[in-house]
């Protein structure tokens, strides 16, 4: 818990990158699914790279630091697949990306299952991770509605998340800042009274 606290910045950095492609998604909804597939795989290898550094700076401080690397070695191999062979099928795409969500989603809300012994507000990330399901399951349920409809849906999903890994980093951020007024306020008592 502590080194995530000190690495709440690459929560925050995957945060805005989410926000980034939402934003994108909602700006240039005429554009074709396929350049928007190809901006989701340049997304899935950036947040897999953030994710596999998140969980290798917790290898000696968490023994599930695997669930990261995890996670975003599968977001490292969708967005490679995505950017490697875009010429795929749009449903195969959709596919991908909606295993890509559920497998996301699922991770996350273990990982706030978890941390809800050692943090206050681990709701948002269970938040993020159910959304991330929902989304999984809607483009399974409907892969062919519209391409505008898809890219909507995909973008307000990086939104929402992006808000919400955001969020989680500033309180992560703020638990950190608490940990070392704690860590300051007791060697300060100790320095006050000496054995």
């Amino acid at each position: 818990m502590i080194n995530l606290t000190k690495n709440w910045w690459l929560v925050v950095l995957r945060g805005v990158a989410a926000i980034l492609f939402g934003l994108f998604a909602f700006i240039r909804p005429e554009l074709t699914l396929f350049v928007l597939v190809t901006f989701f795989g340049v997304y899935a290898l950036v947040d897999g790279f953030i994710a596999v550094a998140t969980g290798l700076s917790h290898t000696k401080d968490s023994p599930r630091w695997w669930v990261f690397l995890f996670e975003g070695l599968f977001g490292i191999g969708v967005g490679v697949i995505t950017l490697i062979w875009p010429g795929v099928t749009t449903l195969a795409i959709i596919a991908m990306i909606a295993a890509w969500a559920i497998l996301t989603g699922v991770l996350e809300v273990a990982a706030a299952v978890r941390l809800r012994r050692e943090m206050a507000n681990e709701w948002l990330l269970a938040l993020s991770g159910i959304l991330s399901i929902g989304v999984g399951i809607l483009l399974i349920v409907q892969p062919v509605a519209g391409s505008t409809a898809i890219i909507w849906t995909i973008g307000a999903y990086a939104l929402i998340a992006g808000i919400l890994w955001i969020s989680l980093g500033f309180r992560l951020r703020n638990h950190q800042a608490r940990i070392k007024f704690t860590d300051w306020v007791s060697s300060s008592k100790e320095g006050l009274h000496p054995r």
